[in-house]
């Protein structure tokens, strides 16, 4: 396939007013691909989804976190305050605070942590933004080396990339070894560097190489750095994301498996059993990602109530449920079928 299919449907009243296309994959232990849907061997942006593998970077590197500050340090986070203290705490192990952030400001992306922000007073800040967290821990892996942190003239070049003494350069050495990370990970190499919208490089790496790098970090061997990634996220998905978020409640739903959610739709899942997913949603738009994982996951034979919330997100029409963003029948069942004859292989 060379372009996108349709993933989801957007159903109202029996008639399917809309559809969302994309892409999924799932490969096998060994890293092929197991099966997929769409493109999934050209360079796309995990953005955020991505973060696992920049914080197996950082503790190569020298990062001494472990536990829930660990799952903040490769968050999205939602801005609870529970997320701005672990931020801090990062930070005040560096011997540093908030100010040492350079995150955009931001307010928190959860509406009820946003609304009680506001209402006390705040404005929007550097350490409510969601990467506030991967940050303080770049900042603590570059105190930790000795290796500098802000460019002295605190700009950007015209193609928006900061000076190589900032930690957010593509070329600072803290940056280098994130990049090494992906891409070993990944299993190839990183074929575009942007700037992410936390001002951090973003690494284009295929949608397969996303999907291989979350079920090696979700079937590390026990006391490997992948493994204490994972574990953090298994023990603190709250941490990795927030008390409200899906991610949390899949994480907690299936026994050994981790995910991770990024911008513009793309959502990586990691299994016990070394298998990965990932998923990108072509229109970039939230609302039918969560759907199309709850059905890769029941398609490969899981089952919890968690999924089955999941695989319709509900639409009301005066303010009763009159339908919903469903799977696309088609694609899953051929999918489901392409599946049985691999493994009967």
């Amino acid at each position: 396939m060379t372009e996108p299919v349709l993933l989801a449907d957007v159903v109202r009243s029996g008639f399917a007013e809309s559809h969302h296309r994309g892409h999924v994959v799932v490969t096998a232990p060994d890293g092929s691909v197991e099966w997929s849907a769409g493109v999934v061997d050209q360079p796309m942006f995990p953005r955020s989804s991505n973060k696992p593998m920049q914080a197996l970077g950082m503790l190569r590197s020298g990062l001494d976190l472990d536990g829930e500050l660990l799952a903040l340090a490769g968050a999205s986070h939602s801005g609870e305050q529970f997320h701005l203290d672990g931020v801090r705490r990062i930070l005040a192990g560096a011997g540093l605070d908030e100010s040492a952030l350079r995150t955009p400001e931001q307010y928190p992306v959860d509406e009820q942590a946003r609304d009680e922000w506001v209402r006390a007073g705040h404005r929007p800040e550097r350490i409510t933004m969601n990467c506030s967290g991967k940050h303080a821990a770049m900042i603590a892996t570059c105190v930790a080396n000795g290796w500098p942190i802000h460019d002295p003239a605190g700009e950007t070049n015209p193609d928006g990339v900061w000076g190589d003494d900032d930690y957010r350069a593509p070329n600072h050495p803290l940056q280098k070894a994130i990049r090494t990370a992906v891409e070993d990970s990944a299993g190839e190499k990183v074929s575009y560097v942007a700037v992410d919208g936390c001002g951090a490089p973003i690494l284009a790496i295929s949608l397969a190489g996303l999907a291989r790098s979350f079920g090696l970090f979700a079937a590390a061997p026990e006391g490997t750095l992948e493994r204490r990634v994972a574990d953090a996220f298994r023990a603190y998905p709250e941490y990795a994301s927030g008390s409200r978020r899906d991610e949390t409640e899949l994480i907690r739903a299936v026994p050994g498996l981790i995910c991770k959610v990024g911008a513009e739709s793309v959502h990586a899942v990691g299994l016990p059993d070394g298998r990965g997913i990932a998923v990108k949603i072509e229109d970039g738009g939230a609302r039918a990602r969560a759907v199309v994982v709850a059905a890769v996951l029941r398609k490969l034979g899981y089952e919890h109530e968690v999924i089955e919330k999941h695989l319709r997100l509900p639409l009301l029409g005066g303010g009763v449920q009159v339908g919903a963003v469903e799977p696309h029948a088609a694609t899953f069942a051929r999918q489901h079928r392409l599946l049985n004859a691999h493994r009967a292989w």
